[in-house]
């Protein structure tokens, strides 16, 4: 490991001056001996390191991205050549090479910070065995040897013997609880990091080498940890815990507010995504207008808690832009009625009746002219006088008054009779 760390020997003066300064605030706080001074300064080491790597967590963000959107191309490539695995690969690298992805930008934040942390283990380690190293001085390593985290000494190591940890002023004992304590937290929280990136933040509809990946990181990470970490110094296994904790925090917040499309993480945002836009009416923050656009701008392509999202605005009376803005629709339009009350257009279009086909009005309009007649020749009835009606009721009956059964039967309803066949005399 020394030969290793010795690699990086160009980035150590660097991150021996920043622990110094920071080690300047908290020693004039805490005291420049005490352990808090210097595990706050490698604390607030690994927060400025990880601040640097936001860029590169943010286009690791992208790329991941990225790689989800060539799901639908690589469940295709999988099942075209599902028998045999040689090609299967060399038609992913290819799609990978075309569109500009790769599948190990996941690892891109652990492989920037680990000249960081060969450095900081160099500067352990040199502190650990009474040598100075980079800005770290005589006196400054004095105050570093008689710092203690918990009872442990910052230099100690769990593998260390008896003599060593009693020359750093601690006992076997604390050293090794707190090491062994710091290794399973480590550990523990390695694993959380990568269980909840696999079960709630990958869309498992088509199985990737990237979900193959991170399935295996999930498992050979926190063993790494467990392993190596019995090798470290205190000082390292608190640099270790904070970045860890500092992912599993940043990846959290990722899931919540930015999750991938299809996933678990995705469902529940865009659940609680509709039920705030449907309450306000409106889309607020700038990070779901963008995820809104995204989902409008797919179409057909949308996958189904994306489909169920666009629903529930329908429902509720609202539709999203291709902007990313929601406003209210057409057909829920606010319309004002006569009392002064306002309701819905399409609450109003319910009310209407149907429209009618044509032989209804047909039927309909002869309905209203026999109504029409009836009510005239009431009324005329009703104007002539009693002594007139018996002379008018004795009057032949015109052809072609017969009944609408009479026309049925063979005899035409207007105009001169059909003659009769003649009889034979």
């Amino acid at each position: 490991m020394d030969t290793i760390a010795s690699l990086f020997s160009f980035i150590t003066t660097p991150v021996s001056w920043v622990i110094v300064q920071f080690h300047t605030v908290y020693g004039a706080i805490f005291g420049p001996d005490t352990g808090w001074a210097w595990g706050l300064s490698i604390v607030s080491l690994v927060i400025l390191i990880r601040i640097c790597l936001i860029p590169l967590f943010v286009k690791q963000i992208k790329a991941t991205r990225a790689m989800q959107t060539l799901q639908p191309e690589m469940k295709k490539i999988q099942e075209r050549y599902k028998n045999d695995k040689q090609r299967q690969s060399e038609e992913m690298m290819k799609l990978y090479k075309e569109s500009g992805t790769n599948p190990l930008s996941s690892c891109l934040p652990i492989l920037a910070q680990s000249p960081f942390f060969f450095a900081l283990y160099h500067v352990l380690n040199g502190i650990a065995s009474g040598q100075t190293i980079g800005v770290i001085n005589q006196s400054l390593l004095e105050s570093a040897r008689k710092a203690h985290i918990f009872g442990a000494p910052l230099a100690a190591k769990f593998k260390d013997s008896a003599s060593t940890v009693e020359a750093l002023g601690a006992t076997v004992t604390d050293v090794r609880v707190v090491t062994a304590l710091m290794i399973v937290l480590m550990s523990a929280s390695q694993f959380y990091t990568q269980r909840q990136l696999m079960t709630k933040n990958v869309d498992t509809t088509v199985k990737t080498p990237f979900m193959q990946q991170q399935k295996m990181l999930m498992y050979v990470f926190p063993i790494m940890f467990a392993v190596f970490g019995i090798n470290f110094p205190v000082g390292v296994l608190v640099y270790w815990l904070t970045t860890n904790v500092w992912t599993m925090g940043q990846q959290m917040y990722v899931i919540h507010n930015n999750p991938t499309p299809g996933s678990k993480a995705q469902a529940a945002y865009l659940e609680r995504l509709t039920k705030h836009v449907t309450h306000h009416g409106k889309i607020r923050r700038r990070s779901e207008k963008t995820i809104v656009k995204a989902i409008v701008a797919k179409g057909r392509d949308r996958n189904e808690f994306e489909r169920k999202f666009i629903n529930g605005l329908s429902k509720a009376g609202l539709a999203a832009q291709v902007d990313g803005t929601v406003v209210k629709s057409e057909s829920q339009a606010v319309a004002q009625t006569e009392d002064g009350t306002t309701a819905t257009t399409a609450a109003a279009r319910r009310q209407q009746p149907k429209r009618q086909t044509k032989a209804q009005r047909q039927s309909g309009g002869k309905q209203a002219g026999d109504e029409t007649s009836t009510t005239s020749l009431e009324k005329s009835d009703a104007d002539e006088p009693q002594d007139a009606k018996p002379a008018a009721a004795k009057q032949p009956q015109k052809p072609g008054s017969g009944t609408r059964s009479k026309a049925q039967s063979g005899q035409r309803k207007g105009g001169p009779q059909r003659p009769k066949s003649p009889s034979k005399k």
